[in-house]
């Protein structure tokens, strides 16, 4: 099967796997790198607030791991009038669906990360705290560890559903006046084990949408559990900053900032130095 024919058959799965005939979601988009070289894969989730996925966490996020090497997906999960898990099975089964057809990806089934923006970042977070969960069992995901990713990159991420939640995207992922048993299994701070993968997070310390104690709670978390982690808070920087170059600005916002935008960077280096077991 050719890489081409591999990802459209991860398109047509998802899709199916997802029931759902009111939108076009889950939608994968592509970026592989021509050649034969096996390479590791990201994964790459926007953040939208549970609500949207973002164009600016999209394909510019994509093309910059491309062109440190990597190949790259983006999913464009299932969001609000959806509910939770429906987002979180579609990353699940992304997971495991390019892990089950590494060969023909041309991706490393030890090498596939998830990378995630705001809400898209308490995404994936949901994912390496809940990988391991009876609720995402399926038929794609009935193998132990088919579905875990080998590391996350979290980007001013949503995380707690207590004192600094960011209410528009639980209130998305639950509903209105969701149960306080749902808010506090999805509020991952609370739920990181040891077999949480290793992770990248940072954020800006000035963030107004969705405060640095997310991050700040998460990487504790991280460390009691004896995570390998590495987090970065920047002093300034909007929320929404993407890569932080003049690529993802728009009209209303300049997101340029050189020294924000070295986090990419530091996330290539950190992922190249991990020590994978084997």
């Amino acid at each position: 099967m050719t890489r081409e024919a591999c990802v459209e058959m991860i398109r047509e799965k998802l899709r199916k796997s997802a029931g759902n005939d009111r939108d076009d979601r889950p939608l994968v988009e592509s970026f592989f790198l021509g050649g034969s070289e096996i390479r590791p894969l990201m994964i790459i989730c926007p953040g939208g607030g549970y609500g949207f996925t973002s164009p600016r966490e999209s394909g510019p996020v994509a093309r910059a791991y491309n062109d440190a090497g990597y190949h790259c997906l983006v999913l464009h999960y299932r969001v609000a009038p959806h509910r939770f898990p429906e987002g979180l099975t579609d990353l699940s089964n992304a997971v495991a669906l390019s892990r089950q057809n590494s060969e023909a990806l041309g991706v490393k089934p030890d090498r596939i990360f998830v990378c995630g923006f705001s809400a898209g970042g308490h995404l994936v977070a949901s994912l390496g705290v809940h990988w391991n969960k009876p609720i995402l069992r399926n038929d794609f995901c009935c193998e132990k560890g088919v579905n875990r990713p080998d590391a996350l990159i979290l980007s001013y991420p949503v995380i707690s559903s207590g004192e600094y939640a960011h209410r528009g995207s639980f209130d998305n992922l639950l509903g209105e006046g969701y149960e306080p048993k749902m808010g506090e299994f999805l509020s991952l701070e609370k739920q990181v084990s040891g077999e949480t993968p290793p992770t990248f997070i940072w954020h800006t310390q000035e963030d107004k949408s969705v405060p640095v104690e997310n991050t700040l709670l998460f990487a504790g978390a991280l460390h009691r559990a004896g995570v390998t982690m590495e987090m970065h808070v920047y002093p300034y920087g909007k929320h929404g900053a993407s890569l932080a170059t003049q690529e993802v600005s728009t009209d209303e916002t300049d997101y340029d900032d050189p020294h924000l935008a070295t986090w990419h960077g530091l996330s290539v280096q950190w992922l190249e130095g991990l020590r994978f077991p084997g």
